[in-house]
């Protein structure tokens, strides 16, 4: 009996799964919190305008409501509350002063939801942008530690708040690095990422690497002001 016998009847090897094939987030409601100010304002109006139901978040109901009308797209306003719990998906816009207090604040209400931490923990001075470095490694980290019932990614470091709030500007060309510990949540944060036109999102490791993606942006600071620019990533030979 040859080797290719003994091998008769054995199951065969499940083909490697494709990378790129990301599931359908389409009826996903995501939920912005930090979403009156401009990075949280300007993924909101992107999403919605991609078809996605939105939910933005603040500390008070009424600049929320008073956000979203000014979207239309059907977005909708909550206090940060009622936007954890009504959202599947729950992206952190939030300042990085205040990651912390909001966090531990709707840590019922996020016990389940899959967050996207998307805070850049920075300091400014007379040189400009410099990266924070949180006791626990990274904003993401922060917001894990601080979450342990939510499942925790980190992704949308990188986008200008200009180019996301311009309505005149259809697509958005850049790469999202998005981080976490189950494949299965970063998969479908890579898939909401690619709802927006222009916009892919990359699988850049665990949450344990979020320190430099987040402090990249300290330095994306210095290439906008030096060029006058609105610069973000592309991830080349992926």
């Amino acid at each position: 009996m040859t080797s290719t016998d003994n091998n008769a009847g054995a199951p065969a090897a499940a083909a490697p799964k494709d990378p790129w094939e990301l599931p359908d987030v389409s009826g996903l409601v995501v939920g912005v919190l930090g979403g009156t100010g401009d990075q949280g304002r300007g993924l909101a109006y992107r999403l919605a305008k991609a078809g996605q139901k939105v939910i933005i978040g603040s500390r008070a109901a009424e600049r929320a409501a008073a956000a979203a009308a000014e979207l239309g797209l059907g977005v909708e306003g909550a206090d940060n509350s009622e936007c954890a719990r009504r959202s599947d998906v729950v992206i952190v816009a939030v300042p990085w002063d205040g990651h912390a207090k909001t966090l531990q604040a709707l840590r019922d209400d996020l016990v389940g939801k899959l967050v996207i931490d998307c805070v850049n923990p920075l300091g400014f001075d007379k040189k400009g942008a410099y990266a924070l470095k949180p006791d626990e490694g990274s904003a993401a980290e922060q917001a894990a530690a601080l979450l342990p019932e939510s499942r925790v990614t980190a992704a949308f470091h990188h986008l200008s708040a200009v180019l996301l709030q311009d309505e005149s500007i259809d697509e958005i060309d850049t790469d999202v690095m998005v981080l976490g510990e189950s494949r299965a949540d970063t998969d479908l944060v890579q898939a909401l990422a690619g709802r927006i036109p222009g916009m892919r999102g990359v699988f850049a490791g665990r949450l344990r690497n979020a320190h430099q993606v987040e402090s990249l942006v300290a330095n994306l600071i210095s290439v906008n002001r030096r060029y006058k620019a609105h610069a973000g990533l592309r991830v080349t030979d992926v």
